[in-house]
């Protein structure tokens, strides 16, 4: 391997990594052989006509000034097609010369003092099978003729202001049209490959399963009366970061678990409420998990509590069990909340024919979101994209209904797809008030019971899945979740 300075290379389980040899220089190269990636913009080539196609990479963002970044995050999909971890990065694929192409600029003198010596533009491209490359500053001109030459130029809207406003110059768009310009060719092209996942794929999303197992099993352990919510947030981060990885999204860990995003962690854990633990890890690799438990604070679920749970259980339990492709997966959401209406109607919260309130919508007090999502290199995978063009089809279109228009996932399952069964009840004192002054729903909910609960918070159970040719199956590491094996849980002292 030529390279401007020594380096060892080293490759551990599926990770390849180089180390600058008598300097601190790290670098990740990719996480897959370059005959991946190759086949992965092959196929997404068959898949459109004529033009280029172009993938902007994620720059550094600033956090409090320019000097003092976020952690950087590469774009999923130039991830996924090209491979490469460095900021400031282009991916380019001309589909009428049938040739990839990287655009980045190497390092200066200046870089290489704060940062250290790393492989070369060349070098980086290689190792996803990548030989032609040139500096950033030939992609404005190739951009600028192809639009002159009103060559089609296939792009996804992006989300990062500065990608915006680079592109939008190039192209002449306005930011504020970048959206309306996007190829639609493009996003569902890359749909179809993204949305099935490859064994490589899976064997990193099982990585993420495996550290999202130590992060839930030790916040059931911690969730004790006194212990503040910070420091099992805190905690559950610090084994994301032990096992070379971070958090998959902003974590939610909260005794108010009737707020469905809730990320304030300041709240001391008190006897008889419940924590909330919405939380993933993402492997070094950058695949997601994505995993929600319910506990006790002190271990023991009281009656009630245990009377609410086991009705989310059921609904959790009952759609993995059934999960098979060719099905939509709006009929699975669907089918859990019918249990979930069916338990409160047995508890007295709600009355009359489930069926129709199912249809009606009157559940959705008690779940106003939907049954899953898609997840992989991005936790809510593609969302960046649009939900409707990659969660939904000309089948199946998205719902206007409260509840049901949440659901993030209708269309039929494909074997390979990953996915997310999070059901879940909530008592939101502010929603239950607003339906109760309208009477809203009055021959469905019985509004004076559901007054008590009006301090319960909420419950979620939220697992992965693999949907596979014979139907569901569970990712990682069994985590506990049903009420003996959580209770066991927080008994255990390691």
């Amino acid at each position: 391997m030529k390279t401007a300075i020594a380096f060892r290379y080293v490759k551990k389980k599926m990770y390849l990594y180089y180390f600058a040899i008598g300097g601190n220089a790290f670098i990740d190269i990719p996480m897959f052989d370059k005959k991946i990636y190759r086949a992965r913009r092959e196929k997404l080539r068959q898949s459109l006509q004529g033009g280029i196609v172009l993938f902007p990479g994620n720059p550094e963002v600033p956090c409090n000034y320019a000097g003092n970044t976020y952690p950087f995050r590469q774009d999923s999909n130039f991830l996924y097609f090209f491979g490469l971890q460095k900021p400031d990065m282009y991916g380019l694929i001309d589909l009428d010369a049938d040739k990839d192409f990287l655009y980045a600029d190497d390092l200066t003198m200046d870089d290489i003092i704060w940062m250290g010596h790393l492989p070369s533009v060349s070098e980086m491209a290689s190792e996803v099978g990548i030989s032609e490359t040139a500096p950033v500053s030939e992609l404005k001109s190739l951009l600028h003729q192809a639009v002159l030459s009103r060559r089609k130029i296939h792009f996804v809207a992006p989300y990062n202001m500065q990608v915006a406003q680079q592109m939008s110059e190039w192209m002449g768009i306005a930011v504020a049209r970048l959206k309306e310009s996007q190829s639609v060719e493009l996003i569902k092209a890359i749909s179809e490959q993204r949305s099935v996942k490859g064994k490589e794929e899976l064997a990193e999303i099982e990585i993420a399963m495996d550290i999202a197992y130590k992060m839930h099993t030790t916040a059931m352990r911690m969730c004790k009366p006194g212990t503040h919510e910070y420091k099992i947030c805190g905690t559950m981060e610090g084994i994301a970061l032990q096992h070379h990885g971070s958090m998959s999204f902003a974590p939610i860990v909260s005794m108010n678990g009737q707020t469905l995003h809730n990320h304030n962690h300041s709240n001391l854990l008190k006897e008889g409420r419940m924590m909330v633990a919405d939380v993933g890890a993402e492997a070094h690799s950058n695949y997601c998990s994505d995993i929600t438990r319910t506990t006790p604070v002190g271990g023991k679920f009281s009656t009630r509590q245990k009377e609410i749970y086991e009705i989310v259980l059921k609904a959790n339990t009952s759609v993995i069990e059934t999960l098979k492709p060719g099905l939509p997966y709006r009929d699975y959401h669907i089918a859990a909340c019918k249990i979930i209406a069916q338990g409160l109607k047995d508890l007295g919260l709600m009355k009359g024919d489930v069926e129709q309130a199912v249809q009606e919508g009157a559940h959705a007090m008690f779940m106003p979101h939907g049954l899953g999502h898609m997840m992989g290199l991005d936790v809510h995978d593609m969302e960046n994209m649009g939900e409707n063009l990659f969660g939904y089809d000309d089948e199946i279109k998205r719902s206007d209904q409260f509840g049901l228009s949440y659901l993030r996932l209708g269309r039929r399952l494909q074997p390979g797809f990953v996915l997310t069964v999070e059901p879940g009840i909530y008592f939101i004192p502010a929603l239950i008030d607003l339906w109760k002054s309208k009477d809203k729903f009055t021959q469905y909910i019985n509004y004076d019971k559901v007054e008590a609960y009006k301090d319960f918070g909420g419950i979620r159970i939220e697992d992965d899945v693999l949907i596979t040719e014979k139907g569901g199956k569970l990712l990682g590491q069994p985590i506990p979740k049903t009420v003996a094996e959580v209770e066991e849980a927080c008994a255990r002292t390691e």
